[in-house]
């Protein structure tokens, strides 16, 4: 029986999500740490027909010019990955660097589309790859206007071609590409990435799957496990109000008011779904730089009880969000792979559990997202 060997491509590949992920992939290989907050090693997934550690071989893009080795050791100094790890994952880091080239997005749309296309497919040629999975983890963009070419392909296609139009986002650009390199696509960022119509029509037409939208690791996460609890007793909830301190390269980033807008509509996006209609649910973002890769989450929601009796809870969520959102990355490349591998193209629903504005899926209850991903990836085989 031929080996087969699944390609991991990132796109924000020298980013702290990615070096974070690709650090964890090289200590679970050589067993140097246990596979806390990978879902795919969890009981209920034994048996699925997924790629093994050592079956996955990373490249990507990025613009960014910092080696993997020394972005590891500045996640170091900020408490993400443990120290007495970097000598043994050092010379698998360099190697992961040797496969990451620098994405440029300058010129024709369509030109730079068959630039990344042709690195992804280079990739999978001389490694030999039976697929390659890409997985955006780059930077949050700024939320993009419709535009008539977004719901149509042959459209779209037309407008890439045009020397003076930018119809098309990084992020979605970066999907596009994927998708002609025949690549299933994750979209783990709250850009806008593959969730066009346009993208969904080329998806099913080159028999691809895709998931996404913004990964659930923190504060979303928590809610959709509370907020059923008040529908489910009948307790009114009257406002749901949350705030987001975070330093590092996303607080620098969501700084700008233009860019949180993409997170703050995906992080929102639920809770009137959660809770069985619209409430008061004021969030907001702000970058702390003191605090590093540290994200702190704090909500308030005041609720009503038996006879109009008013109550209230609070909770603080305080986590390393690379460390949170590098197992996830990992889990998505293998189920998507496995996706992949069984034929199956268009949004994976099922996925959903990963995702605070899931694609393909209007659950987000996350008890209910765990049952369909369980029974989704049994049926994979």
């Amino acid at each position: 029986m031929v080996e087969e060997t699944t390609g991991l491509w990132l796109v924000g590949a020298r980013g702290s999500v990615a070096t974070t992920a690709v650090s964890g992939l090289l200590a679970l290989r050589a067993g140097l740490a246990p596979a806390i907050g990978c879902v795919t090693e969890l009981p209920e997934l034994a048996g699925v027909a997924l790629p093994a550690w050592s079956e996955l071989v990373v490249g990507g893009h990025d613009v960014a010019q910092t080696p993997l080795d020394k972005r590891a050791e500045l996640l170091a100094e900020g408490g993400v990955l443990p120290h007495h790890l970097l000598d043994s994952i050092a010379p698998g880091l360099r190697e992961v660097d040797g496969e990451i080239r620098t994405a440029s997005f300058d010129g024709v749309q369509a030109d730079v589309a068959r630039r990344l296309a042709a690195d992804i497919a280079e990739f999978r040629r001389r490694r030999g790859l039976s697929r390659v999975v890409v997985v955006d983890v780059s930077s949050t963009e700024p939320p993009v206007p419709p535009q008539p070419e977004h719901a149509d392909l042959a459209a779209l296609e037309r407008a890439l071609a045009d020397p003076g139009r930018r119809v098309l986002p990084p992020s979605s650009l970066a999907a596009y590409a994927a998708l002609t390199a025949g690549c299933p696509f994750v979209q783990f960022t709250p850009s806008t990435g593959i969730a066009l119509p346009a993208l969904d029509e080329l998806a099913r037409r080159q028999g691809l799957p895709y998931a996404g939208r913004d990964g659930k690791t923190g504060e979303t996460l928590v809610r959709t496990v509370l907020a059923p609890m008040f529908a489910a007793r009948a307790l009114r909830v009257r406002s749901w109000a949350g705030t987001n301190l975070l330093g590092g390269g996303d607080g620098a980033t969501l700084e700008d008011p233009a860019h949180a807008d993409s997170k703050l509509k995906t992080k929102a996006s639920g809770l009137a779904a959660l809770l069985g209609g619209e409430v008061t649910a004021p969030l907001h973002i702000d970058n702390v730089p003191d605090l590093g890769e540290t994200k702190t989450a704090w909500d308030h929601v005041s609720f009503e009880g038996f006879l109009g009796a008013r109550m209230s809870l609070q909770f603080t969520w305080t986590g390393l969000d690379s460390a949170l959102a590098a197992p996830l990355v990992l889990d998505l490349a293998r189920l998507v792979a496995a996706a992949d591998a069984a034929g199956e193209s268009g949004a994976l629903g099922a996925l959903a559990f990963f995702f605070k504005d899931p694609l393909g899926s209007d659950e987000h209850r996350f008890a209910e997202q765990t049952r369909a991903l369980h029974e989704w990836a049994r049926g994979l085989g």
